[in-house]
């Protein structure tokens, strides 16, 4: 019986929820209460949300394109 051969296998998904949960992680680090117009927040500003929220969403998105470009192990050497 021939066996299918698929684009990816189970590494390449799980690793595509690893990335998934990263970029999910870092949205959540970005979001929060905003500024309204009768009152100023300073949390709009800080470093968690400017600089370390956005650098692990791109890390998240980087290890997607890994997941996706990683070749699957067939077996055969």
């Amino acid at each position: 019986m021939k066996k299918e051969k698929f684009a990816f296998d189970k590494t390449n998904y799980i690793m595509l929820a690893i990335g998934m949960a990263i970029i999910i992680l870092g949205f959540l680090l970005m979001s929060g209460s905003g500024t309204t117009s009768s009152e100023f927040n300073p949390d709009i500003f800080s470093v968690r949300r400017i600089k370390v929220a956005p650098i692990i969403s791109l890390i998240g998105f980087v290890f997607m394109i890994f997941a996706v470009l990683h070749k699957p192990n067939n077996g055969k050497e």
